[in-house]
């Protein structure tokens, strides 16, 4: 989105809805929330907060945090090195990325001047270090964190994809001491932790790398996975997730504990960040019996709904001009939800809990969608949706939602982390 245009501003969503009356998605952002909810993540923390703009990587959420205290952003492409210069020339960037092309290399050490980078296998390093020696960059000038396969409970497990084994990671750090790089461990949980026991168990192979590698570390990376707080579908079994202050209590201990307390510290948190700064107004575009029509679907803002966890509150914001209404508006009831497009498969497979009065012509606001919303959103089919709009009060200050939003389709689940 161009921030050429000055967005408008509303108090609620629902105002935003019955003034604009929005036949298109409208995202509404708040950023006092999301500077506030930076500020809690950075004050808990015992180290440097580096953003990850996969969650969202829009100008204005960039912009907003460059402003207000974040000056070290996770990145993974050129794409998000462009997003993060653009708004914040002097920000540091780390590229922890495991697996990288050789020209985006080349890229983030020469243009971008990035000079903390992560791998998990030899290759990586052998692709880097053909580019340090072809620009002539000194190698103690660069750290490369080597990345931990690790396995927790979390909604998202990410060690089938990156990650090397603790005892191939002593090789690695060996290796890359002996070439005269600092180093560092890293290792990335899942996203949206279900168990504080989670950080401490890598910490604990984290630890055990430490001791048979046998090399200065420059720094350890904690990665993500800080859960958001979303929401509880009353029919399926409930998962207690531990709070960010329960969860930052417990790892401080655990970082203290296995005696990394003395070296640099960084986590690479998003959803935690960004989840609550934004909302999403959907419009019904036909109600046909107990099933819905909306103007947004899996392939925009709601393909989060492909990891199939997450539960989201959903306010209903009915059009006053229709009139006639049946059912009771007390009387929450499920809808099986259809998107936008031509796709069959662009259906939730759980239900959006909603007054039965529902219509064709309402809206709905979904809360809690600012992470993994806007990133993921494609042009299929001709539908894309970019109109922001910025609303004041946050969402869970607002009516209390009279329903929840279960984002989950046909799909497969693990694929990303934050």
């Amino acid at each position: 989105m161009e921030q050429k245009i000055k967005m408008q501003r509303f108090a609620t969503a629902r105002d935003a809805a019955l003034t604009l009356r929005p036949d298109q998605p409208v995202y509404c952002f708040r950023p006092d929330v999301l500077v506030e909810d930076a500020h809690q993540f950075m004050q808990m923390f015992p180290g440097e907060t580096a953003y990850a703009v996969k969650t969202n990587g829009e100008n204005l959420v960039l912009e907003t945090l460059a402003r207000n205290g974040i000056n070290t952003f996770d990145v993974a492409s050129p794409g998000e090195f462009a997003a993060v210069r653009k708004v914040a020339p002097n920000a540091h960037m780390l590229y922890m990325h495991p697996i990288k092309a050789q020209s985006d290399i080349r890229l983030a050490l020469e243009t971008y001047g990035i000079r903390i980078l992560a791998v998990d296998h030899e290759d990586e390093i052998a692709k880097i270090t053909r580019i340090v020696r072809a620009l002539d960059i000194d190698p103690g000038s660069i750290t490369l964190y080597v990345r931990l396969q690790t396995k927790g409970h979390a909604a998202y497990e990410l060690s089938k994809k990156f990650g090397a084994t603790p005892a191939h990671a002593v090789e690695l750090l060996q290796r890359l001491h002996k070439i005269g790089y600092k180093v560092g461990i890293c290792f990335h949980v899942g996203s949206q932790i279900e168990d504080p026991d989670t950080y401490e168990r890598a910490l604990r192979s984290a630890d055990w790398v430490r001791n048979r590698a046998g090399v200065p570390l420059a720094g350890l990376d904690v990665g993500g996975g800080f859960p958001a707080e979303y929401g509880h579908d009353p029919k399926r079994k409930h998962v207690e997730m531990p709070s960010l202050g329960q969860l930052m209590s417990r790892l401080r201990g655990d970082i203290k504990e296995w005696g990394f307390d003395d070296l640099p510290l960084v986590a690479e948190p998003g959803r935690v960040i960004v989840a609550r700064a934004f909302s999403l107004i959907v419009r019904v575009l036909l109600r046909k019996g107990r099933r819905l029509y909306i103007n947004d679907g899996i392939w925009a803002s709601l393909s989060d709904s492909w990891t199939g966890k997450i539960t989201l509150p959903a306010r209903f914001i009915p059009d006053p001009a229709h009139k006639h209404r049946s059912g009771n508006v007390r009387e929450i009831v499920p809808f099986r939800v259809c998107g936008a497009t031509c796709d069959s498969v662009d259906i939730l497979s759980r239900p959006f809990w909603l007054p039965e009065t529902v219509a064709t012509g309402d809206w709905i606001e979904i809360g809690n969608i600012g992470a993994y919303s806007l990133s993921l959103r494609t042009r299929f089919n001709g539908f894309y949706p970019d109109t922001f709009v910025e609303v004041e009060t946050p969402f869970d200050e607002g009516e209390r939602p009279e329903g929840f939003a279960s984002l989950e389709t046909m799909a497969p689940t693990e694929h990303r982390g934050d």
